[in-house]
């Protein structure tokens, strides 16, 4: 194990932990927490007046390493768009989506509605 890795591994569990209380207390309705496809996880699967919005998580203490929502990029969203397809074919099949990214910078939480698109 690498120095550092269990207290990353605590800041995401304790990111997603705050995202869901946040999410609840926005409307959102919580379907499932890391949903695991082929390709990779969606940390939080939810439902918005009857929208699925996957919810990616990203926490960070600082912005040494950039942004909590920089963190989300092109391959990131190309791995989210593939397992989210498995997740709807499977659950979901005629329901609509969307893609939010709840960054969360510091202490300061911030939820991007339809962060990319499909």
């Amino acid at each position: 194990m690498k120095p550092g890795e269990r207290s990353a591994k605590g800041l995401g569990r304790a990111g997603e932990d705050a995202a869901t209380e946040f999410l609840r207390s926005h409307g959102y309705k919580i379907l499932q927490r890391n949903f695991r496809g082929p390709g990779g996880e969606i940390d939080i699967v939810a439902s918005d007046g009857g929208v699925i919005v996957f919810v990616e998580v990203k926490a960070r203490r600082s912005h040494a390493y950039g942004s909590a929502l920089a963190a989300v990029d092109a391959r990131k969203r190309r791995r989210l768009r593939a397992v989210a397809e498995d997740y709807l074919q499977f659950f979901a099949p005629a329901a609509k989506a969307r893609f939010d990214v709840l960054a969360i910078d510091g202490n300061a939480i911030r939820l991007y509605r339809g962060a990319f698109w499909a």
